[in-house]
């Protein structure tokens, strides 16, 4: 088993670590409540930083270059663990507080602008972050794309990056994001979705009577191996894991839709209420 020591990406989530510290002490300083930055953020923190380093440096990396179903393994750490995490721990707040105080300000200024505002909002709606993350993991295995991601490290990096970001997204606008009218039910939904056709995704690789990538079936018969076996167990991982999470994750919204909905049918029974009319005038 060897450690993938890629400069990159350690210099990027140790530089990441120091910002996040330097940024939660800069906050404490000056006077920010415990709030801001509660324990459960920053667990999301480490926990995140934990599973990035399992995905990209650990052996898990080196195995992921002979067999598919570690490779996958990968995929799905990145997609189901490491960016939910992020979302939960919001570190762009701590990173933000770590720049000096005049540089955060106009920052700041800049991220409030109504334009900014408005395209986050549209980049982080349950229809796009729902298709840009469908659209990323589908197009990722198809054969030739797979296969130039085997054998380009850039090309490779591209597709782990946009495996992370679009699932980042993904989790934002399910979590966090803006859902109208429809609230949280807008997210049960497109969740919903994602389990669907990442189910799908995963079947097909289970029950696909030949192996889809040549890459693996050549580091499978050097070491001796089943290709189609191995690609049976990385559509499991894909179908089992990948589907309990998205259940769970869709019903906990469920759960926080139907409290919202009797939020909302209480506050207009007291409102209509004669106490909550007098209340009113």
């Amino acid at each position: 088993m060897i450690w993938t020591f890629e400069p990159v990406t350690i210099v990027l989530m140790l530089a990441s670590i120091l910002l996040y510290a330097l940024g939660v002490r800069a906050a404490r300083r000056h006077g920010a409540s415990r709030a801001a930055f509660p324990w459960w953020q920053q667990a999301a923190f480490v926990g995140a930083m934990i599973s990035l380093a399992v995905a990209l440096i650990s052996p898990l990396d080196w195995l992921s270059d002979i067999l598919f179903s570690a490779h996958m393994t990968q995929h799905e750490i990145l997609m189901l663990v490491a960016a939910p995490l992020l979302v939960i721990a919001q570190p762009l707040l701590a990173f933000l507080w770590a720049v000096p105080s005049s540089r955060r300000r106009a920052a700041a200024l800049r991220l409030r602008q109504p334009a900014v505002a408005r395209s986050w909002r549209a980049v982080t709606a349950p229809m796009v972050v729902f298709l840009l993350h469908g659209v990323a993991l589908w197009i990722w295995h198809v054969p030739v794309l797979f296969e130039a991601a085997l054998h380009h490290e850039g090309i490779h990096a591209f597709q782990h990056l946009s495996f992370l970001l679009t699932a980042a997204l993904f989790w934002w606008g399910m979590i966090h994001g803006r859902y109208g009218r429809a609230g949280y039910g807008a997210a049960v939904a497109y969740v919903f979705l994602t389990a669907l056709h990442s189910t799908i995704l995963g079947a097909l690789l289970t029950v696909a009577p030949s192996a889809w990538y040549r890459s693996y079936e050549a580091t499978a018969a050097a070491r001796h191996l089943d290709a189609v076996a191995d690609q049976q167990l990385a559509g499991l991982v894909m179908w089992i894991p990948s589907g309990v999470i998205f259940i769970v994750v869709g019903l906990a919204l469920f759960a926080a839709w139907l409290g919202e909905s009797e939020r909302r049918v209480a506050l207009g029974s007291t409102a209509e209420s004669p106490h909550g009319v007098r209340n009113a005038t």
